[in-house]
């Protein structure tokens, strides 16, 4: 079961901060059910590609991600796998 209105808001703020040319976004938190934290929020997979990430560390990289959507950590995210990709 996907969760929209988190999967939106989450779109929205990766979109304004990292202009990706690439966002997928994938629901996984019926994968979780039961977990103490899916109360607190969702559990996504984010693979996102964006000229941001260029000259940036993995680690760099998914730093920009957690802070582009921090607003939402808690509250509608609980856990999030990125996959943050450079430019072809």
């Amino acid at each position: 079961m996907s969760d929209t209105p988190r999967i939106d808001r989450l779109r929205s703020c990766l979109q304004a901060a990292l202009e990706p040319d690439l966002l997928d976004i994938r629901d996984d938190s019926a994968l979780h059910a039961g977990h103490a934290g899916a109360r607190e929020g969702g559990h996504f997979h984010v693979v996102i590609r964006s000229a941001r990430f260029v000259g940036l560390a993995p680690l760099a990289r998914h730093r920009l991600v957690y802070a582009a959507v921090a607003a939402l950590m808690g509250r509608d995210v609980h856990a999030l796998s990125i996959d943050a990709r450079l430019p072809s």
